[in-house]
């Protein structure tokens, strides 16, 4: 389809559902704001190279509390420390959510600590602030690190001889060596010119996110993405700083010691392998595993229930039948209608699971990582006619399973990326495809 064809197309679209908002809205009690254009909404109104002035000035007419239209996203505006506090401090629990920003969630794939939401979000946390305590933020372990690299800025800065420089050079080392040192357990030399083309990788993005361009990818990410522009240079860009990253990752996991981390990284890899570390402190080595294990092992049974989810082997369900007319929910189901359960819609249900499309564990562990049940969990159906040999399945799972990982670790001959892990065939069953993997004996 011709691009422009393709934009006029989309314009009518934004323009029916501007229209369906604008009667829906009526029957919400939006905070004031100023009257908004279709799809634009009160972009022309704002302050091109900082819009935070405009929505400073508008809170003079309609008050502490906003609704503005950044093309056709609908904003609230806090102003002011007392909306601030109450909204972030008083009211914290209902304000933790992290926008999907189109340039970020484009960056990251609405991965990591910044972008995400729920379940995923609170323990990335929490696994994030244990790991910087323990190697000391906030306490003299890190100074010595800070003063370590200080050495190296003020060397540096003797060498320009009291001559006029730019510190920005300097400065972004010195903060950036800080992290690496933390997150890759090495510091970068000034002179690292693939370390200082990661930097100006990570700057560039920066003000390209702050620029007027970069703002309009965030308002409308569907149409820059379909134009020419700096926007695809940025992604191009991004992508070498993940492949640097990656690679240090990779580094990481061929030294690793999970007795005794290094860095962040090695925590978060060792943290990846919990589960064979969690079987190994409960599981003496020489005996097999028994199913009284299993209250003692929730990573592990995490895992396998979320295996198990993720998979959905029989997304249809066996077909139910309607022996004679039903009543349900106001309406008939006549006799000798086929009833499909469709099981897929449940175990891929967002209002059931944080993630449905993606493998987390967390899905069946609390807060304090302990398992948890959840009621959409039905592999084996439900009801009087769920699978008579669930009991027998979930033996067979957590024992083969358990013993296995117990002896072996697994690996795919072309790594990871090379499994290509949709069903073979999809339809009453989704059949996994065949596959070679490497068992490599841990003792």
């Amino acid at each position: 389809m011709d691009l422009s064809v393709t934009l006029i197309l989309a314009g009518l679209i934004m323009a029916l559902a501007w229209l369906y908002s604008l009667k829906s809205r009526k029957h919400i009690c939006l905070p004031p704001g100023p009257m908004a254009l279709p799809l634009i909404g009160n972009l022309l109104q704002m302050d091109k190279k900082a819009p935070f002035k405009t929505m400073l000035k508008l809170s003079e007419s309609y008050g502490p509390v906003i609704t503005v239209y950044l093309g056709p996203l609908r904003v609230v505006v806090l102003v002011g420390y007392d909306a601030v506090k109450e909204a972030l401090v008083d009211q914290a629990d209902d304000f933790t959510g992290r926008a999907p920003v189109p340039l970020l969630m484009r960056a990251t794939n609405g991965y990591g600590l910044g972008i995400s939401n729920g379940e995923r979000w609170r323990q990335l946390r929490r696994f994030t602030l244990t790991t910087l305590r323990d190697f000391g933020m906030g306490r003299k372990g890190m100074e010595e690190w800070i003063n370590e690299e200080s050495k190296h800025l003020i060397a540096r800065i003797n060498s320009a001889k009291a001559t006029a420089f730019d510190p920005t050079y300097f400065l972004s080392c010195s903060v950036s060596n800080v992290i690496c040192c933390l997150v890759f357990g090495q510091r970068f030399s000034y002179d690292d010119e693939h370390f200082l083309s990661l930097l100006e990788i990570i700057s560039d993005t920066l003000a390209f996110g702050s620029s007027p361009w970069g703002q309009l990818y965030n308002i409308f990410p569907w149409l820059m993405e379909r134009l020419p522009g700096r926007q695809h240079i940025r992604f191009a860009k991004i992508e070498e700083l993940k492949k640097f990253i990656m690679k240090k990752i990779q580094e990481h996991q061929d030294t690793l010691e999970p007795s005794s981390p290094r860095d962040y990284v090695d925590c978060f890899l060792t943290r990846l392998k919990q589960m064979q570390q969690e079987i190994d402190t409960v599981i003496e080595r020489e005996r097999l595993p028994y199913m009284e294990d299993r209250k003692s092992l929730p990573f592990t049974d995490a895992v396998l229930h979320e295996i198990q989810r993720l998979l959905d082997i029989v997304p249809m369900s066996v077909p139910h039948y309607a022996l004679h007319d039903i009543s349900f929910r106001g309406y008939t189901i006549p006799k000798a209608t086929l009833i499909i359960p469709l099981l897929h819609s449940v175990l891929k249900e967002e209002k059931q699971w944080e993630t449905p499309w993606s493998f987390n564990p967390q899905h069946f562990l609390d807060q304090n990582d302990k398992f948890k049940k959840n009621p959409a969990f039905l592999p084996f159906s439900a009801g009087k006619r769920s699978c008579v040999g669930e009991s027998l399945a979930r033996m067979e799972i957590f024992l083969f399973l358990v013993s296995l990982l117990q002896r072996f670790t697994f690996s795919c001959p072309g790594g990871p990326d090379s499994v290509d892990l949709s069903p073979e065939h999809s339809s009453f069953a989704n059949v996994p495809r065949r596959y070679q993997i490497i068992a490599m004996p841990r003792w």
